[in-house]
């Protein structure tokens, strides 16, 4: 009798993830018998583990931090794993261990379903250059955005990326912030300013047009003080919680064969769990 499949997300420190809360309601739903693990993996071990996932019993894993960008050499990585530089979602084919970044997906799925009309500009401001910006980057260029703004604090990491996807992307000082926001349709934070423990996102999103979009890649809080000033004035909107549901579509796909859809009713499981732990 052939075991249930069962895949499962490696990191370190890796007890708070949802994932596992995610997976295992699509696996119910579904009515597949298969199961979704945590798996606590040291950097120094991660090779070994990774080498291993078969003989473990996996026919995928997921992968967050550190791990994102030490998984490249142990697996044949995706042009988009590559192009960003990590990735976050591995699986098997036809014995050959592959690794995508299903974070591109998971950010332009949110925004598509909760701000649809935020392409019809092709500016944007993306804020942080860490491996967040990348997949974001990724996704916005691929969907043929014009003139992506990238501003950090450290102005040499955003022209790390502007060299490194094109140019159109152009590094800002996060000074400059202000003086663009005329310019954009569409707003992403990627950096931890505004998350629950650290510091505040400080700015004013008056000079953005009134059809502009804002999206926070934080997810705790659910509605960060980005996203409250921008319903504030009305603007359209995108949290952090979509896109880690969307983004972990396509790593159950493979996994287990079907692809599921994210719900009113698997949002609220995952709203509920967050507001608990609080």
């Amino acid at each position: 009798m052939t075991a249930p499949r069962a895949a499962c997300l490696i990191g370190w420190p890796v007890a708070h993830s949802r994932s596992p809360l995610i997976h295992k309601y699509w696996l119910a739903t579904l009515g597949i018998a298969g199961d979704y693990r945590i798996e606590p993996v040291r950097p120094e071990d991660v090779a070994a583990f990774v080498s291993h996932l078969a003989a473990r019993g996996y026919v995928g894993c997921n992968v967050t931090i550190p791990h994102k960008e030490s998984v490249l050499g142990l697996t044949v990585p995706d042009d988009r794993a590559r192009a960003v530089g990590a990735a976050n979602t591995l699986w098997f084919d036809d014995g050959v261990l592959r690794a995508t970044n299903t974070d591109v997906e998971g950010f332009i799925g949110n925004l598509d379903a909760s701000a649809p009309r935020w392409h019809r500009d092709g500016r944007a401001l993306v804020l942080g250059a860490g491996g967040s910006s990348r997949a974001v980057l990724f996704g916005l260029l691929e969907r043929g955005a014009t003139t992506v703004f990238v501003a950090n604090r450290t102005l040499a990491r955003a022209q790390d990326l502007a060299a490194r996807f094109g140019e159109r992307v152009v590094a800002l000082p996060w000074t400059d912030i202000a003086a663009v926001l005329p310019q954009v349709q569409l707003v992403v934070n990627t950096t931890s300013l505004g998350m629950e423990g650290q510091g505040a996102l400080d700015i004013d999103l008056a000079p953005l047009a009134v059809d502009a979009v804002v999206a926070d890649l934080v997810y705790a809080p659910l509605v960060t003080p980005l996203l409250a000033a921008a319903r504030a004035r009305g603007l359209d909107t995108a949290d952090g919680l979509g896109m880690l549901l969307h983004q972990a579509v396509r790593g159950f796909s493979l996994w287990f064969g079907q692809t599921p859809e994210v719900t009113p009713a698997l949002r609220a499981l995952v709203e509920a769990d967050l507001a608990r732990s609080r």
